[in-house]
């Protein structure tokens, strides 16, 4: 596919852009450009630009604004210690953003094209790619339906966009044991639903509960299951795991996002040769085994917070603490390492833009 390239005309004045880079906050400001690519049922994929960020122009009939047809992707790009750039599993996220795209009646696009459009975002705007620790400039590929019409049926035009944003620490305060608060009362995702999807729907379902969280002075919300509201599945963005009687438990797959950070964890692990467990695990279960010391540790894990320890959990009847353990702490450490540059990729999940 052949890209056009535009550049801005009115670029972020450097002292500007330094000082957002000095103290990133994740989708609060956002580079100069952005990439976008067309398609239509009658010419596919087709008009690749990279162009001056700016809004879009929507008609109200727009398919988007009334049957949810959209998706989207979050991943990083890291500075490298000896001055390039790199991402992190970027072919993953194209082959989720697809199966994402086919749950959701929607084009998939070339994963080749995918990265290729964030690889060339990436040397437009290479100048925004903060080098400070524990930051990243955080890339979100999204894809939405732009036909003009009033039905119930998938669209045929869809625009392909990413953006880009300087991050920090994703929690308010950084690095410290997050407080999570169990929903009873709402649920994300049930069998058959859209549960394994990154798309929209399913993050504006979970607001309430984290709204409810957050009157509860709490920092993420925990979902249960929908059928028999006994199983921990996923927090209200992220993937859960238990280190439990030293076994790595998480939530097996199937009504929840597939994460790539949850993906790197395991391996990490094994490759450490510790025991992990894709099973069930009720939230009744999390009490015993906090209550009975057989749980030390408890995180959560995503792109944009990476790995965040769980230090208390909360719910309608009360709350227990987990205490903190090394396990996480070197899990966060050899990921984030791999991600950076200065701990050896014996997984070859780095890909360097060049």
């Amino acid at each position: 596919m052949q890209f056009s390239t535009t550049s801005t005309t009115q670029p972020t004045p450097a002292e500007q852009r330094e000082e957002a880079l000095h103290t990133p906050k994740i989708g609060k400001v956002f580079t100069d450009h952005m990439v976008t690519i067309q398609w239509t049922s009658e010419d596919g994929w087709h008009d690749a630009r990279v162009r001056p960020r700016e809004p879009f122009s929507l008609d109200p009939a727009s398919a988007v604004l009334h049957y949810a047809q959209e998706i989207f992707e979050g991943m990083k790009a890291y500075a490298q210690p000896d001055g390039t750039v790199a991402l992190f599993r970027p072919a993953d996220n194209a082959h989720r953003f697809n199966a994402s795209a086919t749950r959701m009646t929607m084009p998939t696009i070339p994963e080749a094209v995918f990265v290729e459009a964030i690889e060339r975002l990436l040397r437009v705007d290479s100048a925004w790619v903060p080098k400070g620790e524990g930051t990243s400039l955080y890339l979100r590929p999204f894809m939405f339906a732009t036909e003009l019409f009033l039905g119930v049926r998938p669209a045929n035009r869809f625009t392909f966009c990413v953006i880009a944003s300087p991050a920090g620490a994703y929690f308010k305060g950084g690095a410290k044991p997050i407080t999570v608060w169990v929903s009873e009362h709402y649920t994300r995702a049930a069998k058959g639903g859209t549960g394994a999807a990154k798309c929209g729907g399913n993050y504006a379902a979970g607001l309430i509960a984290q709204a409810e969280a957050t009157r509860h002075d709490c920092d993420q919300v925990a979902f249960l299951d929908a059928a028999e509201g006994r199983w921990l599945e996923e927090l209200g963005g992220m993937n859960v795991f238990f280190v439990v009687s030293g076994v790595l438990v998480t939530p097996s797959l199937g009504t929840i996002l597939p994460g790539i950070t949850r993906d790197s964890i395991i391996s990490i692990a094994k490759k450490r040769g510790l025991h992990v467990e894709e099973r069930p695990y009720s939230f009744d279960q999390w009490r015993e085994d906090a209550a009975t010391g057989r749980l030390t540790e408890a995180f959560a894990c995503g792109t944009a917070a990476v790995i965040a320890s769980i230090g208390k959990v909360r719910f309608k009847d009360g709350e227990f603490p987990i205490p903190g353990g090394p396990l996480t702490d070197a899990l966060r450490d050899e990921l984030v390492g791999i991600q950076r540059g200065v701990v050896a990729d014996d997984f070859n999940w780095t890909w360097r833009v060049k």
